[in-house]
């Protein structure tokens, strides 16, 4: 964007920087993470657990999708931290290469027929390598964003990270797809999974050369020029927002929908012993048509939340999708592909979004620059390591021969994505408040009273007066 002079305005060109870096890399990241989804759900029980017990098999195999995310307060801690004392840009890139690494590792991991338990231990750790490098990747790319985004429009921007989250979704069904509609079953069983992953080396290499022509965030800089960076952002965190941290971790319970929308619902339609009978190729176009609808919803629900604040996106969203929940399941049992497509879109591709577009901004804007990726980190890897288990539990409690599946799990997400709005609710309101005021103590009624033209209209960036970036 140019001036009224013709001279390029370096803030905003720094923003979309900013901005592409965090939807490229967070969709090049969790394109990683999902494949792994994916592959615990249709082929991991096969491949890596003893074959005599088919129910076993499943819940061990959704429990090392589980384990990644046991992984993520420890990376929440390590990460977070290393985000508030070296930077936002250091801490991408980290990440970055963590998760290229240990992703490209599965797919030349041996399975237990060829080595015993040792594979399961060999894909249990390399999982957790995953999950330890994905818990900086939001944090970090969201307080990247919104840091750099002008006063007004914080929301929409910071909702291109979550945009690239889905995009990755949608990349990893796009790999799958093809490959389980055009391979025989045996020769995908036996080879043609491990494609997307040993894939991951080109997914390393470009989301390297993005992340490293990318600026640090001017308000770390700013902090670490001026000495504020504490030494142990963590204590600092702790000491002064340890409510918003718990706060925000109950919050991230919300992301049961995904469980059981990508996770439990795919062994649901697709492992035999469900007797439902789905064809992997014809599940993964639900998931896959829903992401493709949330990427088109995401930034609109992201601008909305600049308009009428954060917390009643975030209600609305993980209610109304906990009550889809009850759709979604019953068309998946019922053997409706066509309703569990369409109940898809609504659930995960629109409702949720209100939730999944507005927490990168509603999060980081609880905290003060200083210790604002390791507290966010912290919180939200929490509840998320939590919610993560819930596929595993809910394959234990409702294994294959169970009756009543879509109701015992819909009531369950339900209960479980309450909660996550009573959080949201009692959480104070953001939008309005400046980018230094964020996190200290009474700027929420500040900026409540404060007039209109005082705050500034969106997409407007405080004047000078309004205090320091």
């Amino acid at each position: 964007m140019q001036t009224s002079d013709n001279r390029i305005d370096p803030a905003r060109t720094q923003t979309t920087r900013a901005t592409a870096s965090g939807w490229i890399g967070s969709a090049l990241e969790y394109y990683d993470f999902f494949i792994y989804a994916q592959a615990a759900a249709m082929v991991f029980p096969q491949l890596f657990f003893p074959a005599g017990n088919p129910k076993l098999a499943i819940v061990a195999s959704l429990a090392t999708y589980g384990v990644g995310y046991v992984a993520r307060p420890i990376g929440g801690f390590v990460l977070g931290r290393r985000g508030d004392t070296h930077g936002r840009k250091h801490l991408l890139l980290l990440c970055m290469f963590l998760m290229g690494a240990s992703t490209f590792a599965v797919g030349l991991l041996p399975t237990y027929h060829q080595v015993g338990m040792l594979a399961p231990i060999l894909l249990v750790t390399l999982r957790l390598v995953q999950g330890f490098a994905v818990a900086g990747e939001i944090s970090g790319a969201s307080s990247m964003i919104l840091e750099q985004a002008p006063f007004g429009r914080r929301g929409y921007y910071a909702s291109f990270a979550l945009q690239g989250t889905q995009a990755g979704q949608i990349f990893a069904a796009a790999i799958f797809m093809p490959l389980a509609w055009y391979m025989p079953n045996a020769s995908f069983v036996s080879w043609g999974w491990r494609i997307p992953f040993l894939l991951s080396a080109l997914v390393l290499a470009a989301g390297v050369v993005i992340r490293r022509n990318v600026s640090e965030s001017p308000a770390f800089i700013s902090e670490d020029t001026n000495g504020s960076v504490p030494a142990s952002p963590i204590t600092v965190a702790f000491r002064e927002s340890w409510r918003e941290i718990v706060r925000i971790a109950v919050m991230a319970t919300a992301a049961v929908i995904a469980m059981v929308a990508t996770i439990f619902g795919a062994a649901y339609a697709v492992q035999p012993s469900y007797g439902i009978g789905f064809h992997p190729d014809t599940y993964l176009a639900i998931p896959l048509i829903g992401n493709i609808v949330a990427v088109i919803v995401i930034p609109f629900v992201g601008k909305l939340s600049d308009r009428i604040g954060r917390r009643i996106p975030v209600v609305v969203g993980s209610l109304g999708a906990g009550l889809l929940s009850y759709v979604y399941l019953y068309a998946i049992s019922a053997r409706n592909a066509p309703l569990a497509i369409v109940t898809s879109v609504l659930m995960w591709g629109v409702v949720y979004q209100g939730f999944n577009a507005v927490f990168p901004s509603f999060m980081p804007e609880l905290f003060p620059t200083r210790t604002r990726v390791s507290a966010m980190s912290i919180g939200q890897n929490i509840g998320m390591s939590l919610t993560a288990l819930l596929p595993s539990l809910f394959a234990a409690i409702a294994p294959p021969g169970t009756k009543d599946i879509p109701f015992l799990i819909g009531s369950a997400t339900l209960a479980i994505t309450a909660v996550a709005a009573i959080a949201a609710w009692t959480a104070r309101e953001t939008h309005r408040i400046p980018l230094h005021e964020l996190g200290m103590p009474g700027a929420a009624a500040r900026a409540s009273s404060r007039p209109a033209n005082e705050l500034g209209e969106p997409g407007q960036r405080p004047t000078p007066a309004a205090g320091p970036r």
